[in-house]
């Protein structure tokens, strides 16, 4: 990058990477997940929402291998920034913030892992959701199977789309 680049703040990646996470975010605050899904309508519920769409498309990149895992890697950035702003209009301070941001990283980790076995062809979808996104406390069998099925059409969607027009914010819709 030149320094005329730098200066005026030309060519910054990341930037690019924003209305994807919006259309992940959009996704993730869809109603239908808390009315229909029995997530919890609450700053954890649509945290693990966000987690959990968020989880599905970096699995989606990951499966191309190495080439968009500078853009997982930004993406996960946009997702740090915004909890972290979250975080500070909920009234939490700085000194305690990063250990907040440190947890919700380890979460969004584990819910790639949970999730990459849950989604798999032969995985349990229902017991990913279960422990993740209902904390270990799931719905009604209707709610967990709604969610369930709604989530695993949008993967199978995302698997269907090409990662360049992922990567420019073209997600699927949700069923």
């Amino acid at each position: 990058m030149s320094l005329l680049d730098r200066l005026f703040n030309r060519n910054r990646p990341r930037e690019a990477m924003i209305p994807l996470y919006r259309r992940i975010v959009e996704h993730g605050r869809d109603p239908q997940w808390y009315t229909q899904g029995g997530v919890p309508d609450t700053k954890d519920g649509r945290f693990d929402m966000i987690a959990a769409i968020l989880a599905l498309v970096l699995l989606r990149l990951e499966g191309d291998g190495e080439a968009y895992a500078a853009q997982s890697a930004l993406l996960a950035e946009l997702f740090v920034e915004d909890m972290d702003g979250q975080l500070r209009e909920l009234g939490i301070g700085d000194i305690v913030v990063g250990k907040h941001i440190g947890k919700m990283m380890g979460a969004l980790g584990g819910r790639l892992a949970a999730y990459r076995s849950g989604f798999s062809p032969d995985g349990d979808t229902h017991d990913a959701l279960a422990r993740n996104l209902y904390r270990g406390e799931p719905p009604g069998d209707s709610e967990l199977a709604y969610t369930a099925s709604r989530l695993d059409s949008f993967g199978t969607d995302l698997a269907a789309e090409p990662a360049e027009a992922i990567i420019a914010g073209k997600l699927p819709d949700l069923r």
